[in-house]
């Protein structure tokens, strides 16, 4: 092997530096796929021991973020179905009301809520809400919301049908916006 394909074991420096620069990266995204701090921590772990491999191929890649996140989901997710007994949808437990239709999602007026918080507290409100979400609600949340992928593509990495995703997405959000209702009242009305 030559010695410009595998960085120097003994020279360290460089990777180091590659890893401080993109490790909140690859641990936020670990973290919003599945929602357990120790687990992200591990897979964040994984990650830059498959970066470490591929690091001269990697070095100086403008696209190694995009690989970063890329292996950091993929490897959450595989995580989430080979440590998790068995996912149970969250679109299984409900069906739609006695009259068949789906509840309606209000959303706060973009000119309200969201300046009336700052932009720090309000992700981290909604990041711990996202934690409390179900992996079946959180997961296509976070592929679909966060990570940017289309429903399709998340039907596949998941294995579920098109249905299941837009149906998952939607009770997820139901669900979030229930869980951040509470706070957001509470910040409206000034209580501390």
């Amino acid at each position: 092997m030559s010695e410009d394909r595998q960085p120097a074991m003994t020279d360290a420096a460089p990777f180091e530096a590659f890893m401080r620069n993109y490790q909140n990266m690859v641990f936020s995204t670990a973290m919003r796929v599945t929602g357990n701090l120790a687990e992200a921590q591990d897979i964040s772990q994984e990650v830059f021991l498959k970066a470490f491999e591929r690091f001269a191929d990697l070095r100086d890649n403008p696209r190694a973020p995009g690989w970063l996140k890329t292996v950091a989901v993929n490897l959450s997710l595989n995580h989430l179905s080979r440590h998790r007994s068995r996912w149970i949808l969250f679109s299984d437990y409900f069906r739609a009301d006695e009259e068949g239709k789906e509840p309606e999602i209000e959303f706060a007026a973009p000119d309200n809520v969201e300046e009336d918080l700052d932009r720090t507290e309000r992700r981290q409100c909604v990041e711990q809400a996202l934690r409390k979400l179900p992996d079946a609600q959180r997961v296509p949340l976070v592929l679909f919301h966060l990570e940017g992928l289309k429903y399709e593509e998340i039907a596949a990495k998941l294995g579920i049908s098109l249905g299941k995703v837009k149906t998952d997405i939607f009770r997820g959000r139901d669900s979030l916006r229930k869980k951040l209702a509470p706070q957001l009242r509470q910040d409206l009305t000034g209580q501390a």
